[in-house]
């Protein structure tokens, strides 16, 4: 036994039937169990939280297919890893090729994939802690099966505990009680890799025999080892709340703060970007529309460039939206027309608008009398819009910043009373 490999990579089990968690795809009427005793295995994509099984599953659905398996990683690796592996072959069945945190790929990484896929050079099994409809070209996507892993249950986690105490050559030769478990469990995040190495780390900072673990004593042990911040737990949700509503409340400084919080942390700068160009619709509009734009361009850049250089440019747009002018006029106007649209149901289109394609639909009125914006004075002319029934009824009501406001005027010169701007 060599001890100086981790307890969460002795404990990897060695075969399907030794897999904890997610009945759902490796029980006995689980999907990924179906296809393994077909011996087929088409390109995958496991979906789910940090340290529920990805890698683990990938391994073992490769070995039970008997198939050649190669791993990479999405933060390391390039296209010319792509193609090495692809040059190895893979005899009767084309290589597994497992691509962890796939979502960090960008676009000329992923077509890469693509092609072999296509070309049946490989099979690919990618892992990702983000929703591939977003991270994953769609190309790719329409190509791999998608199967969801969920958070391990406090049933699965004790199964670990107590396999790795009665298992691992190391740990079945003590004498160990679990007298509490809340701490470990608390600590992990429903995370079997940190859960398992939290263990490691409080029985060899004890090495007495026998050993009782409490709470305390777990807390103790992690005290100087462990970051508060998971990210797959609260403290996450936490931060990214915070982080928001900083920048929402004009505070670049705290803004910042937690900014610094996710990138000491290994969070993924494609979802502090992205949780940026939100709030720049969200919460800027048009107060200031280069907002969204600059975001945007965030997410482009941290796509090229990657950490460390990428915490810059995250920076810059952090400092950017939170010192910008704030409205949340269009996120209003937009849930209160879906609201009107839900109550009042389908409202008949103004003749005049509607599109009069055929003959017969120019004949019953279909768009006569309607008028062309820019054959009139100003390029406005006052006509109706809305069905009958909702005539005058006021949807977007601008902010109180200079913009919006210079909306509200330009608004009230083209329709006078009609909206009540």
């Amino acid at each position: 036994m060599n001890r100086q490999i981790p307890l969460a990579e002795r404990m990897r089990p060695r075969k399907l039937e030794d897999f904890i968690g997610q009945k759902h795809l490796v029980g006995p009427e689980g999907v990924v169990r179906r296809i393994v005793a077909q011996k087929l295995l088409p390109s995958m994509l496991f979906w789910g939280p940090p340290g529920v099984g990805k890698t683990t599953l990938a391994q073992l659905v490769a070995v039970a297919t008997n198939r050649p398996f190669h791993i990479l990683s999405a933060i390391q690796a390039g296209v010319k890893d792509i193609r090495e592996v692809i040059g190895k072959g893979g005899g009767l069945f084309p290589p597994v090729l497992f691509i962890d945190e796939i979502h960090r790929f960008n676009k000329g990484q992923q077509d890469a994939l693509l092609a072999a896929v296509e070309k049946g050079q490989l099979t690919l099994i990618g892992a990702t802690t983000e929703n591939p409809s977003f991270e994953v070209n769609a190309a790719l996507l329409s190509r791999c099966q998608v199967y969801i892993l969920e958070s391990l249950a406090e049933a699965d986690l004790l199964e670990l505990l107590h396999r790795a105490m009665r298992e691992d050559e190391y740990l079945k030769t003590r004498q160990i009680e679990l007298a509490e478990t809340n701490g470990l469990l608390h600590l992990s995040g429903g995370d079997a890799r940190k859960l398992l190495n939290l263990f490691e780390l409080v029985t060899d900072a004890h090495p007495e025999n026998p050993l009782s673990i409490t709470d305390e004593l777990v807390y103790d042990s992690a005290q100087q080892h462990m970051a508060r911040y998971d990210k797959s737990g609260e403290q996450h949700y936490d931060i990214v709340s915070a982080f928001i509503k900083s920048m929402r409340g004009s505070d670049p400084n705290a803004a910042v703060y937690y900014l610094a919080r996710m990138v000491v942390a290994g969070e993924d700068p494609a979802f502090i970007a992205r949780r940026m160009l939100i709030l720049a619709s969200e919460d800027i509009g048009n107060a200031n529309p280069t907002a969204m734009i600059l975001a945007k361009s965030c997410m482009e850049a941290v796509n090229m460039l990657g950490y460390p250089e990428s915490r810059i440019i995250l920076s810059q747009t952090a400092i950017y939206l939170a010192t910008s002018p704030k409205s949340n006029a269009a996120y209003l106007a937009i849930d209160k027309a879906i609201d009107l649209v839900q109550k009042t149901g389908d409202q008949s289109v103004p003749l005049h608008l509607r599109n009069a394609p055929t003959k017969l639909m120019k004949e019953i009125g279909y768009g006569k009398h309607y008028q062309y914006a820019h054959d009139h004075p100003g390029n406005f002319i006052a006509q109706e819009f809305l069905p009958e029934s909702l005539s005058g009824t006021r949807i977007f009501e601008p902010g109180q910043n200079p913009r919006e406001k210079e909306m509200r005027e330009q608004l009230k010169r083209w329709w006078q009373d009609k909206y009540g701007y």
